[in-house]
Order: C-alpha cells, then structure tokens, then sequence
C-alpha cells in the first residue's frame, strides 16, 4: 500500500517517531541512524516487532468496533460506567506511544532540540485530528461537508494522545533518572512515579473536590433552552460532573462532541428523557486528558524495561508485575466505588486498561519476539507500520467516502448506503 503524502504524512519509522499510538511522526529512519553517527552514538537495534504488532492491533480494534458497533452493540462503547471491547482501545494507543518514547529517547544528546521537535510533532498531530474530527469531512450519512467555526469540535481522538504522548516525552526528556539497577527498577524513575501520583491527585481533586451547579444549554437538534438540575459536589453521573463542567467554561458547549454515547442509557431512551441526554459531551475532555497522560506515562515504564532488560525472562517478568499489581489495584477501586468509566478515565478505569494493555502486550512480545511467528501477525506488523495512513483512510470515513462519490444516476445509489440501509440497520 502506497504511502500518502497529499494527507500530510510520510511513512516515518514508527519506532523512531514514538508512534503516537496510531502515528508515525517521527524522523525518517535514514535520519535517525545519521544523528547516531553524529553524536557518535550506536544505531538503533532492529525493530521490536510486537511492538508494531500491537499497533496494528490497535488500529484493528478501532476499525472494527467503529464499523460493526452498531450491529453488535456489546463491543460499542459502554454508555457510561462498565468496560466493552471498544472502551480498551485508547488506553492501547496510550500505551503503545509510551513504550515508544522510552526507545526514542534512551539516550537525548540535545533536550531543548528534542523537546522543540516533541511540541511540534504534537501541535502536527493536535491540528490533524481537529481536520479530521472537527466536523469538515462529511459522515457515511451526510453528503455535505465544510466546517461551522462555532461548532468546531477542538478535542479528540488523535488530540488525546498528542496531548499524552507530549506530556510522557517532555517527562522522559527532563526528568532525571538514576543509574540502572536491575533490584531497583521502580527507584529509578522516583521523578516519573511523582508525576504520576502528582497527576492523579489534581484529578481526584478536581473531579470530586470542585461544585457543579445547574446549567442551562441549547439543543442543537430542536433549539429548545433545557435546565439541568445539579447544585452538587463529587457526582459521577453524565449531567453532573464536573469534567463536564470544565469543558463547558473553558472549550465552551458548543465545541463539545454532540452524540455522547451516554445517549443509548435505558433513561435516555423513555417517554420523559432527563435534559441532561440532550446535552453535548466531550468523553476526550480536559479533566479525563489528566489520567489519559498517565496511562501514557505508565507505558513508559513498560518501555523502560524493554529497553534496559534484554533478557526475555526479565521483561516477562517485570512486565507482568507491573501489569498484574495495576489490575489488582484497579479492580479493587471499583469494588469500593470508584466505577470504571471510559468517559471520565478514572482512576479503576485506568489502571485496568492499561494492566490490559500491559498483559496483551507480553502475549504478542512471546508470540512474536520470542518464538518467532511473525507470519500469524504478519498483517497486524503492516498495519502497525501504517497506522497513521490507515486511521486516515478508514477510521476517519475518508475511504468510505470516497468510494461514496461512485454512485448509479442519484447520489442515494452507492454501495455505501446499500450497505447501512440493508445491513446496518436491519
């Protein structure tokens, strides 16, 4: 598959451009290597090849949850707390851009020059997916396109992880570190685990600490001036709480996503439907961002101990109790309260996904990197490497419509809409 450099990008080496999960924003590879040898330092080892392959499955996942999920809506997004297939796929992209840093940036013979290319590469990756999911490219449904600035959508998929992968790489970059000790590893990156614990301390603050009152807003759909009753401080529920809140003072309500999955709850959908269902949501958020940079900041340590570990016991092995004690621990807040929840990214919501992220990673290291099947996952590798290029084509409809502009005599006759009509909506 070709390459498309008229939607921005060229291939970069995924590795080598920290992936952003689903982006190869890095240097060219021939680059890379001619800055080693300037600075004198050892090329980059061969690529890790699971490494890729859970990219590539990352893309998979999106494709299908985002195209089957309306027919099999048990792999949809979950409509508020709970945990469907569709809900582990950002805290994989998360994870997976992490991992990538830590190779990136295993040795930064220049911080300011690398953090000037990290902020630049970020703002690439912010402003892509406010062209992609802003509104100007028409859906599978729509035959119109073009952007109303008011209702510009500002937050988003890619815009998520550009804000996660900036804040893990300024960390990787700046923060110090001690010198590598295998009885040690967590000692080694005390700056990085403050961060963590930093972050999620404004979360928790922030998100049960701050008093939501009522609102008022606008329908989109009907022009109707609804009420929602809240006067509350720490409410979790979708009209209430205060991630919501900060995104309507500070992105305004207008610029919020307009179909919130919470949309498909049983109370949204009765004869007397609460007004808060008709209110737009963002579930990539600013207040949610905070532990989604965490969740990238975790794949980090994962990506530390590839890099430092180089025999495939010992990564197995601290991967899998750094893994298995996230899950633990995540498990056990939401068994005292703390509801796993895609849309807020809570704290059990993070640790469990990315304690997910963690294990299927140590499946496809021993099924690739250590026994060698590359050709069972040969089609997740090529995804992995052209993910950005995939995301673009598929995941963001421009495929779809395209193929939409080849029609018989009307613009309703195209295979696309034969397919939503007698497939989809049946």
């Amino acid at each position: 598959m070709a390459d498309f450099e008229p939607l921005l990008l060229r291939r970069r080496d995924a590795d080598a451009a920290v992936a952003v999960a689903v982006a190869d924003l890095g240097e060219d590879k021939q680059d890379v290597v001619e800055a080693a040898k300037d600075n004198k330092i050892t090329p980059p080892r061969p690529r890790v090849a699971s490494l890729d392959v859970f990219r590539g499955l990352s893309v998979f996942l999106m494709m299908l949850v985002d195209y089957a999920g309306s027919i099999f809506p048990i792999i949809a997004h979950s409509p508020w707390n709970g945990l469907h297939l569709a809900d582990f796929v950002m805290p994989f992209f998360l994870f997976v851009a992490g991992v990538s840093l830590a190779i990136v940036y295993k040795k930064v013979p220049d911080r300011i020059q690398a953090s000037w290319k990290v902020v630049l590469r970020a703002l690439k990756l912010f402003f892509l997916g406010i062209l992609l999911q802003g509104g100007y490219l028409h859906g599978v449904t729509s035959m119109t396109y073009g952007v109303d600035i008011e209702r510009l959508r500002i937050l988003g998929i890619l815009q998520r992880i550009a804000i996660g992968y900036l804040v893990a790489a300024l960390c990787e970059i700046w923060l110090p570190r001690r010198r590598w000790r295998k009885e040690g590893f967590p000692g080694n990156y005390l700056c990085h685990w403050f961060i963590v614990l930093s972050l999620v301390a404004v979360y928790v603050g922030l998100l049960h600490g701050l008093y939501v009152p009522d609102w008022k807003f606008i329908s989109a759909n009907n022009g109707g001036i609804y009420e929602v009753k809240c006067s509350v401080r720490g409410d979790l529920q979708p009209g209430c709480n205060s991630a919501g809140m900060i995104d309507r003072y500070i992105l305004g309500i207008q610029h919020l996503y307009n179909k919130p999955v919470y949309r498909n709850l049983k109370v949204c959908n009765t004869n007397s439907v609460p007004s808060w269902c008709l209110a737009p949501f963002e579930p990539e958020g600013i207040l949610s961002s905070i532990t989604a940079a965490v969740s990238c900041i975790l794949g980090l340590q994962s990506g530390h101990i590839l890099v430092h570990f180089q025999d495939h016991k010992e990564r197995l092995y601290n991967w899998s109790l750094l893994s298995f004690s996230f899950l633990a621990l995540g498990l056990l807040l939401s068994l005292i309260g703390i509801p796993l929840n895609k849309s807020l990214y809570t704290i059990s919501y993070l640790l469990v996904t990315s304690a997910t992220a963690g294990i299927t990673f140590c499946l496809l290291y021993v099924l690739v990197d250590v026994c060698g099947w590359r050709r069972l996952t040969c089609v997740l590798e090529w995804m992995g490497k052209h993910s950005l290029s995939i995301f673009i084509l598929v995941t963001s409809n421009i495929a779809v419509i395209m193929i939409q502009g080849f029609y018989w005599r009307a613009p309703e006759n195209n295979i696309v809409h034969w397919i939503i009509t007698h497939v989809a909506h049946k």
